[in-house]
């Protein structure tokens, strides 16, 4: 299949094609009439890379997927390369929850202790009157 066929397949574009052959993630092969050529391995790998972007691996994690497949293997995280990288996501994934959850806990407390000033503040000082709504008439 030519460029165009695989970036519609793929859902991408015929310049991302592009690029994941200049990074050599996908094969720079020509047609005797000088078209770049893809087949159903081009799509699988580019279906892997895609979804691995999805769930937030940048372009360069996602190579031992790719080698894995064009080395055969059904799956592209069946090789050791690519558990590896699987295994350093974890722990990035980790270490950002963790970050989150100490967040998490710092702005809940900051939101614990406004709401007791409010609540002290409101105790302390009678309801501010507006000077703005309709005035009542004195008799």
């Amino acid at each position: 299949m030519r460029i165009g066929e695989l970036a519609d397949r793929a859902g991408t574009t015929t310049r991302t094609l592009r690029y994941y052959e200049s990074r050599g993630l996908l094969p720079a092969r020509r047609g005797g009439n000088g078209y770049r050529t893809y087949d159903e391995a081009d799509l699988r790998a580019l279906r892997q890379i895609r979804t691995l972007q999805d769930f937030g691996f940048d372009l360069e994690e996602t190579r031992p997927f790719v080698e894995c497949l064009r080395a055969g293997h059904p799956e592209g995280d069946s090789c050791p390369a690519s558990l590896a990288v699987y295994r350093s996501k974890l722990s990035e994934l980790d270490a950002l929850i963790d970050e989150l959850t100490a967040v998490r806990a710092k702005v809940g407390a900051q939101l614990e202790r406004a709401e007791q000033a409010v609540v002290a503040l409101a105790a302390q000082e009678p309801a501010p009157r507006c000077e703005l709504g309709p005035r009542q008439e004195e008799e």
